[in-house]
């Protein structure tokens, strides 16, 4: 069952997967650290190897890091751009950003929903003379695009539908202008992450496809409506303006909205789970 919009682009730019590497990317000493514990070793440990991607659009670079106990890999990116307008495939956009300070607060963000099992730790950090987000690499097996290619369905349907209806609400609180397939990752046992928020937050307060929102993980919708504007923005003030936040908290309602009509028409138990 595909629950990813049809209107998403294999348009392929950079992720935690850098695309100089191989697809299938499986780590079996993942390190068994808390977030606090990954968010330190990310902001502090040591860069001892360093490689550019000279593929995709925004050009990460994988890092190796060591704090002398713990060895692991992040993904750097530095991109901060801004233009008053862009061409894009689907027409021009105005105030175009694309910027790796909206990793940061797509993490911020997931972190309040209690989503951040679902998007990679993401800190800011100076390297190389550069600012920009840094992100734990992740076990990656595949993204959604390569499991589309090799028509491969995960075992359990309903923990991944599960899993892709989280990752549906979370794309239409965020309106990623440019979602793709290679931002949806997959690891071991079918888990699912969300990665490369650079093109998102936009100022809309429309939905970017609210038919896209069918379920809706109960705890998440709880979540959904408690979320506060005034917190969000003392969370991400370094990451969103203003106007920005106000986009989520538009959206959120709209979302909210949303499900609560879903409810009045198919009962609970048909759209929470």
């Amino acid at each position: 069952m595909n629950l990813l919009p049809t209107q998403w682009r294999k348009r392929v730019f950079a992720t935690v997967i850098c695309l100089t590497f191989p697809l299938l990317i499986v780590s079996s000493d993942e390190p068994n650290l808390t977030k606090e514990q990954v968010k330190q070793f990310l902001l502090t440990a040591k860069v001892v190897k360093s490689q550019r991607s000279k593929k995709g659009i925004t050009n990460p670079w994988r890092l190796t890091l060591t704090d002398g106990t713990v060895t692991h890999d992040a993904s750097f990116q530095i991109i901060d751009e801004h233009k008053p307008t862009m061409q894009l495939a689907s027409g021009i956009e105005v105030n175009f950003v694309d910027s790796y300070k909206y990793n940061i607060a797509a993490y911020k963000l997931a972190e309040s929903l209690a989503l951040d099992d679902m998007v990679p730790v993401y800190v800011e950090r100076k390297w190389g003379g550069n600012v920009g987000s840094l992100s734990w690499w992740l076990p990656v097996k595949m993204d959604e695009g390569e499991r589309h290619k090799q028509k491969l369905t995960a075992p359990d349907v309903d923990a991944w539908n599960h899993q892709m209806y989280k990752v549906r609400v979370l794309d239409q609180l965020v309106y990623d202008n440019d979602p793709n397939l290679t931002n949806v990752l997959i690891g071991e046992g079918w888990k699912i992450w969300r990665v490369d928020f650079t093109r998102a937050f936009r100022l809309s307060k429309d939905l970017r496809n609210p038919g896209d929102l069918v379920q809706c993980d109960r705890q998440l919708f709880e979540k959904l409506k408690a979320l506060d504007g005034n917190e969000l923005a003392e969370k991400t003030k370094h990451y969103l303006t203003k106007d920005e936040v106000k986009g989520v908290m538009a959206r959120r309602d709209k979302i909210v909205a949303h499900f609560q009509e879903l409810i009045t028409e198919k009962g609970e138990s048909e759209v929470l789970y």
